[in-house]
Formats: structure tokens, sequence, C-alpha cells
């Protein structure tokens, strides 16, 4: 690291949304070294009465779903709103997976090199446990900068949703019609973390499909473990090509955080999972 700055400077940089120095403090936390550590821990004490509002949107889905489009399309509809979107990719898997983030980062062509959007790849070593550590720490960074929703997506499909779906507030499964018998095992486990599904790719000669298969994995949710507090996930279809439907996923995610907040769960789950502080 070639610049160390002192913690005011740090919390000057964040408040003022500067970018710059958003991406030293990710890169501080993520080093190694004892005396970054030390100044990191510092620091997101520090910053903790700046954070806590943003809305904390997990991410994942299945081989060839279009996931980078989707949230580019996603994203882009939530800045049109006013508001500024920072998204985190976690990948735990090798030193290779920084690449493929990178190569997500630039199909995301608006997103990338929008003013209101940052794009951060997570560091890919250590434990499993390890990088969810920091990417929620990353998550606080970016509310203290300023960010209103962070999207923190899952590289892959793996051991990581289980993580991504607990420091987030919205677990969002994205699926693709008939995508065959072989992914069944898997879409039921994630399926029961999820607090909603899209379809994609609803265009075209595979809007009928998708329509289909909306209504299919909606009995499917019936059969899954209740949701602890009371929500009823919802299935939406949406095509980030024809950029249709995209606002009918940030409607639910809307939805759902109010009915989290009235009830009380939106916090209690923040608590119980550490995800307001370390």
């Amino acid at each position: 690291m070639k610049t160390r700055h002192n913690i005011p400077q740090y919390i000057d940089g964040l408040e003022q949304g500067n970018i710059a120095m958003l991406s030293r403090a990710i890169t501080l936390i993520e080093s190694t070294r004892a005396e970054h550590q030390e100044l990191a821990a510092q620091l997101i004490d520090a910053i903790l009465p700046l954070t806590g509002k943003s809305t904390r949107v997990g991410i994942t889905g299945v081989p060839g779903v279009g996931k980078s489009t989707f949230i580019e399309a996603f994203g882009m509809q939530l800045i049109e709103q006013g508001k500024k979107i920072a998204v985190l990719a976690i990948d735990p898997s090798s030193s290779i997976s920084k690449g493929s983030i990178l190569g997500d980062k630039t199909r995301m062509e608006k997103l990338s090199v929008h003013p209101q959007a940052f794009i951060r790849p997570s560091a890919a070593s250590g434990s499993l446990g390890g990088v969810t550590y920091k990417t929620r720490e990353a998550t606080l960074l970016c509310e203290a900068a300023g960010f209103d929703t962070i999207i923190i997506e899952t590289v892959g499909v793996g051991q990581s949703e289980t993580e991504v779906s607990h420091i987030t507030d919205f677990f969002l499964l994205l699926m693709l019609a008939g995508a065959g018998d072989e992914l069944q095992g898997i879409k039921r486990g994630i399926m029961e973390m999820a607090d909603g599904l899209a379809i994609t790719k609803a265009d075209g000669t595979n809007t009928d499909k998708a329509k289909a298969a909306r209504s299919e994995y909606a009995r499917a949710l019936h059969f899954l473990p209740p949701h602890p507090s009371g929500w009823i996930p919802e299935v939406k279809v949406c095509s980030s090509y024809d950029n249709t439907g995209i606002e009918t996923v940030t409607e639910m995610i809307d939805k759902y955080v109010h009915h989290q907040k009235a009830n009380g769960y939106f916090e209690r789950k923040r608590n119980c999972n550490g995800a307001n502080k370390d």
C-alpha cells in the first residue's frame, strides 16, 4: 500500500463521497499487514455512526443467468431513482477469480463508468469466512461514503450464498426458465434462503417459458419452510435485454424492506448477524 492516511483523512474523504478514498479504505481493510489491520479496525469503529442507512441486496444465480447484465439494468434503474449504488463481488475461490470479477465489471458498461456507481471485486484470499468478514466491512465503508443500495454479488454458485444471505437485507436468486433438472438440488438449498426470485431472459420466444416457470417456482416456494419474519417470497420475470420487469424486482425489494422494518425483523436480523458492526 503506497499511501496510508490517518483516520480523520479517511473519514473526511468518505463523508465527501470520494471514490478514490473509498477504494483506498477498502484496500486497507483487505490488507493482511498487522499495522494496516490495526488502522482498519480503528477506521471501522470510527465510521459506525455513518452506517446502517442503506439497503443491502445479495444476488446470486445459476450459470448463464446473466447476472452481470441484470445487475447493470437493476443498478441503472436505481440510479434513475436518484440513488447511489455500490456493487461488491464476493468470491472465496482462487487467485484467478479477481480476473473473472473484473470481467463482470467490464460487462457492466454503463454502471462501471457512472459517477453514482462504484464496483469493487473482493479480495480472493483466505477462507470464506475471512472474505465475508471483509465484505461486511467494505459494505460499512460504502455506507459511510453515502451509497444508498449495496449490491453484494456472489461469483459462481457454491458455498458463499449462505454467508451472503447473512450479511444482506434481501437475498435475490436469479433463475432461468427450463434450466434442466441437474440444477434442482442446488436450487432447493438456495431457494430456502432466497427472499425473492427473478426469472431472467424473459424476452422473445422465451417469454412464455419464463411466465410458466414463474408459476412453477411460486408453487415450489409454498413447500419450503416459512420465512421467520412471515414474509412470503415472490417470483418475478424480467429481461435485461428488453429492460422489462426490472421495476417489479425493485418494487418487490422495497415492499420486503417496508414489511421487515414494520415488524422489527429488519433490525433484528442485522443485529443477530453482526451486519451493523463487528
